[in-house]
């Protein structure tokens, strides 16, 4: 059996830590530069689409996938879970379990980027946790102040008048945050539901400062098997 790992989140790292000495790979997108090591033999970047993804699983003699991919990568997850199912191969997501809020939060679901704007009032300063890959889509935000926090520095301008980036390698503290968000005179948070104890820091910290949150819903989960712990994931892949 050689099990296809599909990583990029913490727990990620934990069943793969778990799974040393298995004949398992892990394969990162890409998406930081510089990505930590795994404890598992690790391949980086897009397979290419379909037709890569599926030829890299015949030609590796891949016999399994489970996909620990951010909650957000549903496109990835989409098409892996469709592949397998085609090629007759065992598949599993592990999907961490989403954010509630708590007393005190001041939270506003939204099911899409661009809906920022209906919440949002010219002049005010808005922090973005969603990273980079969606952030045209927030270009609707005219007359705002628009803070994009990513790991990386930038390679290219930001994409719309007003707007700025903010270099930064988590895992973030609560005060951290906190401190963060009182220098810049940040009036909104925007996050994706990606659930998660280390990066909950900057929702704890807008609680504490009393700053609304537009909070991004998940894409809906498909007809494919899921579980929500680490625990339950490492089951599966040893029962292989």
């Amino acid at each position: 059996m050689t099990l296809l790992l599909l990583g990029g989140t913490g727990e990620a790292r934990q069943i793969a830590q778990a799974l040393q000495g298995h004949d398992a790979v892990i394969s990162l997108a890409g998406a930081t530069r510089s990505p930590a090591q795994q404890p598992l033999p690790m391949r980086i970047g897009g397979f290419g689409g379909a037709e890569g993804f599926t030829a890299y699983v015949r030609d590796k003699g891949i016999t399994a996938v489970l996909d620990a991919t951010h909650p957000f990568a549903d496109r990835i997850t989409r098409r892996s879970a469709l592949i397998c199912r085609e090629m007759g191969l065992p598949y599993l997501q592990f999907l961490r379990p989403p954010w509630q809020p708590e007393t005190g939060d001041r939270w506003t679901s939204m099911l899409a980027e661009a809906e920022a704007a209906r919440h949002v009032e010219k002049g005010d300063t808005v922090f973005l946790g969603t990273g980079r890959q969606t952030l045209e889509k927030f270009a609707n935000l005219e007359g705002c102040e628009v803070i994009c926090r990513q790991i990386d520095p930038p390679t290219k301008p930001f994409p719309f008048a007003g707007g700025r980036y903010l270099v930064g390698r988590p895992p973030f503290s609560v005060e951290d945050e906190v401190a963060l968000f009182t220098k810049l005179g940040v009036d909104w948070l925007v996050v994706k539901n990606a659930g998660g104890a280390a990066s909950r820091t900057k929702l704890t910290a807008a609680r504490q400062c009393g700053i609304p949150v537009l909070m991004i819903a998940r894409p809906e989960v498909g007809d494919w098997p899921v579980v929500d712990t680490v625990e339950a994931a490492l089951e599966w892949a040893a029962g292989l």
